[in-house]
């Protein structure tokens, strides 16, 4: 049984100092048994020592380290949270000797640090104690944006984050990834993808469940990112998803079914690409619906003179790509309807069909094109065509996987193939 106090001493780095952790006679617990003992309490012994002199904001540059010297016991727990609740990442030792941070303090935040011992007889040590950082040196800063808006919408909406200044850095990125949270009710597993240096998005492995809700927010607020560049404020973002609503086209069938919830609703006879502008395969998430839009071959780089020209009145179009492809009424083609395919690359049916299905689906719900001869859908950049990825693949657009960021990239807006009508 222990007699008398044994001296400890930790030392907390980024300009802090514990001079001692535990210092005091206690006596055994009532059955003999040291580890009965209250942890010892050093709160006259903790001294914060900087180059700006003790008590003194501290540099958010340096990392935080805890060290327990002399020999005397070691370090079995170490927490550090800034006041809005996030963690600072850290490792300890195996024989507890030292903790370090691996994660970025923030500047300009109030830190609890919460650092817990035993020594050789196993009794415990306790030590909190608090330290500020300071204003970075520099007002450079990271902005997030989210998007979509608020509001409701399918379940393949990806979430993005637009960053106002370009990361490129693997390990920078692995601090802004960190920083963007996602979370779903019900829960949904998810990862971001870096399609460029100033976009991310975020899909689940699957599609989101039906009748979710999505909160997106950043911890990134005064985290340094990289050099002179920290992080700035980030407006959060609520979304809700509804049915889960899906239309599988085939091609070559000339025929659209359309689930809710994985029933089947509908069967609808439908049109597309002929040979030379083939619909695209894969899956497309539903951008935005117009009721009326004005088509013409001009505009996706048909010339006037050709056989191929067209100008149309269309109605209940609803856009799929951002290079012009539509599900749209098309009442010009219903003698080819269910038999043939006689577009421009759009998806055509008749009116009735066409308004039922401009009233059925909405932003983030899904169309999915089989059998076609045309392209696949690209991934980035003419809509959203991230479902295309499996989600291996998927997963090596994050910073935070040992996967090479290898997958595909945005392709340039004048180098989309054009589709309409």
């Amino acid at each position: 049984m222990r007699t008398s106090p044994r001296t400890r001493t930790v030392v907390v780095g980024c300009t802090l100092l514990v001079t001692a952790l535990g210092a005091g006679a206690t006596a055994c617990g009532s059955d003999g048994n040291p580890l009965a003992d209250e942890p010892y309490d050093a709160a006259d012994q903790i001294s914060f020592n900087s180059p700006t002199g003790a008590g003194k904001k501290v540099d958010p540059d340096k990392p935080l380290e805890v060290t327990a010297e002399d020999g005397e016991g070691r370090i079995t727990d170490v927490t550090a949270t800034d006041s809005t609740g996030r963690y600072v990442a850290g490792e300890l030792a195996a024989d507890g000797s030292r903790w370090h941070s691996t994660s970025p303090l923030a500047a300009d935040a109030h830190y609890t640090v919460r650092v817990s011992t035993e020594d050789e007889d196993g009794a415990p040590g306790r030590k909190v104690l608090t330290f500020d950082t300071s204003k970075p040196s520099t007002k450079k800063t990271l902005d997030v944006t989210f998007g979509p808006k608020a509001g409701q919408y399918g379940v393949g909406q990806p979430i993005t984050a637009d960053l106002n200044q370009p990361i490129k850095d693997k390990a920078q990125r692995a601090v802004v990834e960190r920083a963007l949270r996602v979370d779903s009710t019900p829960a949904a597993d998810g990862t971001w993808y870096w399609v460029n240096d100033k976009q991310l998005h975020f899909r689940p492995k699957d599609y989101w469940p039906a009748h979710a809700t999505i909160l997106v927010h950043s911890n990134l607020e005064g985290v340094k990112v990289g050099d002179r560049l920290w992080g700035g404020k980030a407006k959060p973002l609520t979304l809700t998803t509804g049915d889960k609503i899906l239309a599988v086209t085939d091609a070559s069938a000339h025929s659209m079914t359309v689930y809710k919830n994985d029933a089947l609703i509908n069967t609808i006879p439908v049109t597309t690409g002929k040979p030379g502008f083939e619909t695209r395969n894969g899956v497309k998430v539903v951008l935005e619906k117009q009721y009326f839009v004005r088509m013409r071959g001009t505009t996706v780089g048909i010339s006037e003179d050709s056989s191929d020209s067209y100008d149309l009145p269309v109605y209940y179009a609803t856009r799929v790509t951002w290079s012009g492809e539509y599900v749209h009424a098309a009442p010009w083609s219903v003698g080819s309807q269910g038999s043939a395919n006689v577009s421009h690359g759009c998806t055509g049916m008749n009116t009735s069909n066409a308004e039922w299905f401009f009233d059925t689906f909405h932003p983030g719900d899904l169309v999915k094109v089989v059998n076609s001869n045309g392209h696949e859908m690209e991934p980035f950049g003419n809509g959203f065509g991230d479902w295309n990825l499996d989600w291996a693949k998927w997963r090596t657009g994050s910073a935070l996987t040992n996967g090479k960021q290898d997958g595909p990239k945005p392709q340039d807006a004048d180098r989309l193939r054009p589709t309409a009508v």
